[in-house]
């Protein structure tokens, strides 16, 4: 199933490459022109704004919270009816040190607020976050891609192995544009482990 798109497009394969390509140039427009750093860093506010402005060329849904439910393999997202509350709740999660920052990342995984994009907008939301309360960001190209996901897949029930996985990774380089376009690399997403479900939920 093709998710309905402003784009017309009919094919799954042909939306992904688009998306992909549409998404990194919008991702590179909030690093270069500094809009990234006008945002609160750590709110639910912060990361609708950030995936509406990456994917509101293609989704109507872009920065508006899904709802639908949805799952990926055997695991379900945030049900829609708790969905707000649950993202009220992580508004208001603490963000003074790593492991809290980490912890946080790790509840709004698990809330996926939107129907599609979550994993490349909250990692620039996450970067947002360690850049301002550290002074650090996650250099990418040092998280190996299989790693990260499985241990992303693992972290709703236990968040050690993603927490060491990425605090090996920080790096003060905080304005290198690579290692932030690295972050938005579709080839950190679930696709290939997991298929979205939105139905038998």
């Amino acid at each position: 199933m093709v998710l309905e798109n402003r784009l017309g497009i009919k094919d799954s394969s042909e939306l992904a490459r688009v998306e992909e390509r549409i998404s990194k140039k919008k991702a590179l427009e909030l690093f270069e022109n500094n809009i990234l750093d006008s945002f609160e860093a750590g709110t639910f506010e912060s990361l609708a704004k950030i995936h509406e402005y990456l994917f509101s060329e293609i989704y109507d849904f872009a920065g508006k919270i899904r709802n639908v439910n949805i799952a990926k393999g055997n695991f379900r997202f945030a049900p829609v009816m708790y969905l707000e509350q649950a993202l009220q709740t992580i508004d208001k999660m603490p963000q003074s040190s790593f492991e809290e920052i980490i912890a946080k990342y790790v509840e709004m995984n698990v809330a996926h607020p939107f129907r599609e994009g979550n994993g490349r907008s909250m990692r620039i939301w996450l970067d947002l976050i360690l850049k301002k309360e550290l002074g650090k960001v996650v250099d990418w190209n040092s998280v190996d891609k299989n790693d990260y996901l499985m241990a992303m897949e693992r972290s709703p029930i236990k968040d050690v192995e993603i927490r060491e996985l990425l605090r090996n990774a920080l790096t003060q380089d905080v304005n290198n544009r690579e290692v932030y376009m690295k972050g938005i690399d579709a080839s950190y997403n679930y696709e290939g482990y997991f298929t979205y479900r939105t139905k038998d939920l």
